[in-house]
């Protein structure tokens, strides 16, 4: 009797056990681009621009328990450099030269690591990050703060960040025989779904 006691007992404490590990789920999802915006804002000495990306992919592995963001284990991101369009064709077309697109065919993001995960409101994580930016055939390390909202097994990244591109090697795009010149800085705008 006592020997079936003790088996009990530690069949009830595996199965306590897995249960436990079995609510906090490692979530791998890809980018919803029905869901998901990319833009991208510059100026020039004639007016301000702005280019929408109509492409985009990427990965992320997240741990995720009871709608809280306990981990991000993995998250990539990629942008098509001849899918960012303006609207208009002189714009693009000097836009796919300024990145060397024929070479250079996608902007990447890989994250690095994760330095801190803060929950805001129910569902809602600030996410502080170091990740590898790769633009027109450059790699740099860049700190990103991402705002993430889980909802069920959605995972809605957005952020805001600003970009020196003559970093990156990328010559500012010039038009008109160079009467237009744009400046050096652009600001990245997203909202992008995993799912």
């Amino acid at each position: 009797m006592s020997k079936l006691n003790t088996q009990f007992k530690t069949l009830l404490t595996v199965l306590i056990v897995m249960c436990s590990f079995n609510t906090i789920v490692a979530q791998e999802s890809k980018v919803v681009l029905a869901e998901s915006k990319l833009e991208v804002f510059g100026t020039s000495n004639l007016h301000d621009w702005e280019i929408q990306a109509k492409a985009m992919s990427g990965q992320s592995t997240m741990s995720i328990e009871a709608a809280d963001l306990k981990a991000i284990k993995s998250l990539d991101f990629s942008v098509e450099v001849e899918q960012l369009k303006s609207g208009k064709n002189g714009m693009d077309n000097n836009t796919f030269k300024a990145l060397n697109s024929k070479t250079y065919k996608t902007i990447n993001f890989k994250l690095v690591s994760v330095s801190k995960i803060t929950k805001t409101t129910d569902g809602n994580f600030t996410v502080e990050t170091q990740g590898d930016l790769s633009i027109a055939g450059v790699t740099k390390r860049i700190n990103q703060t991402f705002s993430v909202k889980v909802l069920g097994k959605k995972a809605v990244y957005s952020g805001k960040t600003k970009i020196d591109m003559t970093i990156y090697g990328v010559k500012p795009p010039t038009a008109l025989m160079g009467t237009i010149k744009t400046g050096k800085d652009v600001t990245i705008d997203f909202k992008v779904t995993y799912n």
